[in-house]
């Protein structure tokens, strides 16, 4: 037994002596990815590029504010791209509000403080009357944007396991004009030859303040993402969420103001509405719309 165990050990170390002894062999992966036959090869074969060298015109979009305190927005606007490559482009997009403010549509919040508010001396600059108060809310009047726009990932999307479209998912970022109807401005601090502010009564010039407006021009960021599926060649659909954010005194009331020492907001109530009221507000909406690719023929790669 001891002979034979002697005589396998011997083995074992003879070969282990021979493989150290043994020149090493490069690895031959990196060799048959060079010369193999998919060596240079593209990613994708034969791929549908449905952006570059085209214009994408989005026409219409259909879109509604979202999270609104005071007042909601149903935005209707068109769009256009011209993409220099199949993942990069740049856009302009525009969509008015309530078709011009021709209606309004108000929150829940709203139509509440419409029903029960209660004014009272102490709140009359505010809210000189609560069935007026739909009246001095601030409203969106439109939108405006230029945008650089990025699609990272594209794809195929399955509708009910038997039609299949094209798709891609893409990212903007960019600026926005924003035009929005606020209460205007109010002075309710006594006047030269008044003994007390105009609200500190329940004066027609002070109930008469919540139905004055001021239109105002509010430039912000905007940051969306997006989803397009494809029809055809030539027609698609367009799924959006967009934010802006920009200063803006939603219910129009004195919120703060300038004290004595300068500081923002150390002077509340400071008696007036102003653009120190105005606090900051972050815009969301959702849009649907549909695409058309001109030219009509997509570029197909190798």
């Amino acid at each position: 037994m001891m002979s034979k165990i002697t005589k396998t050990l011997s083995v074992a170390a003879l070969a282990a002596s021979v493989l150290c002894l043994s020149p090493a062999t490069p690895a031959s992966a990196q060799e048959i990815q060079i010369t193999g036959p998919l060596a240079g090869a593209p990613a994708v074969r034969r791929l549908r590029q449905h952006r570059v060298g085209r214009v994408q015109i989005e026409i219409p979009t259909v879109g509604y504010t979202l999270q609104d305190e005071f007042a909601r927005s149903l935005m209707v606007g068109l769009g256009a791209h011209v993409h220099f490559t199949d993942f990069l482009g740049i856009g302009v997009w525009g969509a008015m509000a309530n078709f011009a403010d021709a209606f309004q549509i108000n929150t829940d919040l709203t139509s509440q403080v419409m029903a029960n508010g209660q004014t009272t001396d102490r709140n009359r600059l505010s809210m000189p009357s609560n069935e007026g108060f739909g009246d001095q809310v601030a409203r969106m009047l439109g939108l405006a944007s230029v945008h650089l726009i990025f699609a990272p990932l594209r794809g195929k999307l399955a509708l009910f396991q038997g039609a299949f479209a094209d798709t891609d998912f893409w990212i903007l970022a960019g600026f926005t004009a924003a035009f929005v109807s606020e209460r205007a401005d109010v002075d309710g601090r006594p006047r030269e030859r008044e003994v007390e502010p105009i609200c500190n009564r329940d004066s027609a010039e002070c109930v008469a303040s919540q139905r004055e407006r001021a239109v105002r021009f509010a430039p912000a960021p905007m940051i969306g993402v997006g989803l397009n599926i494809y029809f055809n060649e030539f027609l698609g659909m367009t799924l959006q969420w967009r934010a802006f954010p920009f200063d803006m005194n939603p219910a129009g009331t004195d919120e703060s103001g300038l004290g004595p020492d300068g500081a923002a907001g150390s002077g509340f109530p400071d008696r007036r509405i102003d653009a120190q009221d105005q606090r900051f507000y972050f815009h969301h909406m959702m849009n649907i719309g549909f695409v058309v690719n001109l030219p009509p023929e997509i570029q197909i790669s190798d």
